[in-house]
């Protein structure tokens, strides 16, 4: 609904139905209750990007990630932040706390003009994206990071997720794993599908049968997600290998496994997806792939700044692909009973001189 419906809806001028929306006085007051009853009813909202309110600038820009916490996204938000202060900007964080309702409301507040573009990465549950829609007909400059909506015709910087998991998985398999479990985060995420896919092609490639046993889907219920890891490390087939799809999962994969006194890497392997700065420093240390978290959010900023600015961007920046890195530590190397024995025989043997 724009003005000009709204004036054909009324029969009333454009001029007359601008001047009673922002209560002019030049406009009765019966008037001026007829057109804003009505721009209600159709659900009309002014579109301060539009004519010549397109050239008032907030000189700031949104964020609107999952969680804070999360150590890819504080990367992303340093990397965004590093540019658009050389463009003078100011921005603004939001965390959707990877809740659909959330999103929704923080994309409602923004519909009004309160900044000049947004960078966003979807929430987990987020599988209906029409009020991101909405933002970019209202004419806001929009780019996705990570966690992009497929089916929105905007710009989407990404990492090689498909890719990643393949050499993250053939890792594991390289290094003696057969029976690899994959936890995932979500079902609607492009990421958690493309990762799945990497996944079950390496396990193909290997000539691994896939087993529905060890693809558990978790999501961000930390105690759920216990439970159903411990559910599949003591259940009588468990695996010998698992794949991560985030450094959560990860992480309480090694509580639980502490807890039920399962060794890794000798029990279990393990890769995760992690951005995790402490990932060395874990007993043993994490094998991670790594994410170029800080250049994504600076790519997605240069990208967005190009919308603001009117720029012209060529339709091949339109989806960028960063690369990830495979960081292979002590979760996922062969260790076997027999190397451990050795170990210990050669020190026993060097004291003993």
């Amino acid at each position: 609904m724009n003005l000009k419906q709204l004036s054909k809806e009324l029969n009333l001028s454009i001029s007359t139905i601008s001047k009673a929306l922002r209560d002019s006085a030049e406009i009765s007051i019966a008037t001026k209750k007829k057109v804003q009853e009505k721009a209600k009813e159709l659900n009309y909202h002014a579109n301060p990007f539009a004519s010549n309110l397109r050239n008032q600038k907030s000189n700031t820009i949104a964020v609107i990630i999952p969680a804070i916490a999360n150590n890819f996204f504080s990367s992303a938000i340093n990397g965004a932040e590093s540019f658009a202060q050389e463009k003078d900007y100011h921005v603004l964080i939001y965390q959707t706390h990877e809740a659909l309702e959330k999103e929704i409301s923080v994309s409602k507040h923004l519909q009004n003009g309160r900044v000049d573009g947004i960078m966003i990465s979807l929430s987990s549950e987020t599988s209906d994206t029409s009020h991101l829609a909405a933002l970019k007909d209202k004419g806001i400059p929009l780019v996705f990071f990570d966690r992009v909506a497929e089916n929105i015709d905007a710009p989407k910087i990404t990492v090689d997720d498909y890719e990643s998991s393949y050499i993250g998985t053939e890792h594991l398999i390289k290094n003696g794993c057969t029976k690899i479990a994959f936890l995932s985060i979500s079902n609607v995420l492009s990421i958690s599908n493309n990762r799945k896919r990497g996944y079950l092609d390496a396990l193909k490639a290997h000539n691994l049968i896939e087993d529905e046993r060890y693809i558990v889907d978790c999501n961000y219920d930390e105690t759920a997600n216990k439970l159903k890891i411990k559910n599949l490390l003591t259940s009588a087939n468990k695996p010998n290998g698992l794949f991560a799809s985030v450094e959560e999962l990860a992480i309480s994969t090694y509580e639980i496994c502490n807890e039920i006194n399962l060794n890794i890497p000798l029990d279990l392997k393990i890769v995760s997806f992690s951005n995790l700065q402490t990932a060395s420093l874990l007993n043993p240390s994490l094998t991670t792939i790594t994410q170029p978290a800080y250049e994504i959010g600076r790519e997605a900023a240069s990208v967005l700044f190009k919308l603001i600015e009117n720029k012209e961007i060529d339709p091949t920046s339109q989806n960028i692909e960063l690369k990830s890195k495979l960081i292979i530590r002590d979760s996922s190397t062969a260790k076997t009973v027999n190397n451990i024995a050795s170990t210990k025989k050669d020190l026993a043997q060097i004291l003993l001189g």
